[in-house]
């Protein structure tokens, strides 16, 4: 069983950035891919991020520019560093992780979430 903790989410405004971190506890060594997604207020849950073990990436399209996923094996930790904030980045940040290929989408472990809000 694996626990993903977030952190690092807050107010910020617009133009500014944050760094959230995931950290990852417990059996971790099945889990071959993580991704950060997010929820915004009354909207559905979407896709940031993947990173597998291969440390090979992929992003949604509409966030390549402005977001970055990285991974600190050493640490157990997922992060995601996110520049020029726009209020539309309003969301419930959360990690997740695979058993299996990042293409799957099969995300069986997902934090608690942090929030961002983008003013």
């Amino acid at each position: 069983h694996v626990q993903l903790v977030e952190s690092g989410g807050g107010s910020v405004q617009a133009g500014g950035s944050l760094r959230l971190s995931c950290a990852a506890r417990g059996y971790t060594y099945d889990t071959y891919c993580m991704g950060w997604f997010r929820r915004p207020p009354g909207k559905e849950r979407e896709g940031i991020a993947v990173i597998d073990s291969d440390g090979d990436t992929a992003y949604a399209e509409s966030l390549k520019d402005r977001f970055t996923i990285s991974v600190d094996n050493a640490k157990n930790t997922l992060y995601l560093q996110m520049n020029s904030l726009k209020p539309e980045d309003t969301a419930m940040y959360y990690c997740a992780g695979s058993r299996t290929y990042c293409s799957s989408n099969e995300f069986v472990y997902w934090g608690q979430g942090t929030q961002v809000t983008v003013s």
